[in-house]
């Protein structure tokens, strides 16, 4: 019985009851978790050891480092993408005990209630994570970063620092920001799928 729900999960998550939802499914797995999986090591791998400050002194290019990114950027993408999967994946966990079929879930209206409350956290949650990756990265990277070095050792004050290869990851930024928005869009045109279809199944009734 635990293995037919894990395969009713399984199948909940890979095909979803809509279109655009697969479509979602399709493009939030593989172009995006390949676009921060590969890409982003690639740009974001060895930040940490090329980041230099003046003077270049381990400890100061580590404090002011730790100062530019309070979070690196692929921790944070990474818990972004995990986090966004959450309310599907537990709506699929709860259909999956429930023997619930995939057609079956926009033909009951407690079952349709619920996916879309899952689409709409989904949503919110977005939201929250463009937010945050605005204030935390902002949306351009500059090639210096100036770095108030003062609580290290007052000699230091305010330190100039380089940041390596600014443009990439500039491009990088953009990219992100646009899977999201993308992301939110296809959010929104799934809960008009749904109830473009729900209004079709009941003037068929």
């Amino acid at each position: 019985m635990s293995l037919n729900y894990i395969k009713n999960f399984y199948e909940g998550c890979l095909r979803p009851p809509t279109v655009i939802g697969q479509f979602h499914t399709l493009f939030f797995g593989s172009v995006r978790m390949f676009f921060l999986g590969v890409l982003g090591f690639a740009v974001y791998g060895n930040e940490a050891l090329h980041f230099s400050c003046d003077p270049d002194r381990r400890e100061l290019n580590l404090y002011c480092y730790n100062q530019f990114r309070p979070i690196t950027p692929q921790v944070f993408w990474a818990l972004q993408l995990v986090t966004v999967l959450v309310p599907g994946a537990v709506f699929h966990l709860y259909a999956a005990c429930k023997n619930i079929d995939q057609e079956e879930i926009l033909q009951r209206p407690i079952y349709t209630v619920f996916y879309i409350i899952s689409v709409l956290l989904r949503i919110i949650l977005e939201v929250i994570a463009f937010w945050l990756q605005s204030h935390l990265f902002g949306f351009q990277v500059h090639p210096l970063y100036m770095c108030d070095a003062s609580a290290l050792e007052k000699t230091f004050n305010i330190t100039k620092c380089m940041v390596p290869e600014h443009f990439e990851k500039t491009i990088f930024l953009s990219a992100m920001y646009t899977f999201t928005v993308i992301t939110l869009l296809l959010c929104v045109a799934e809960i008009f799928e749904i109830l473009c279809r729900r209004l079709g199944h009941l003037t068929n009734q």
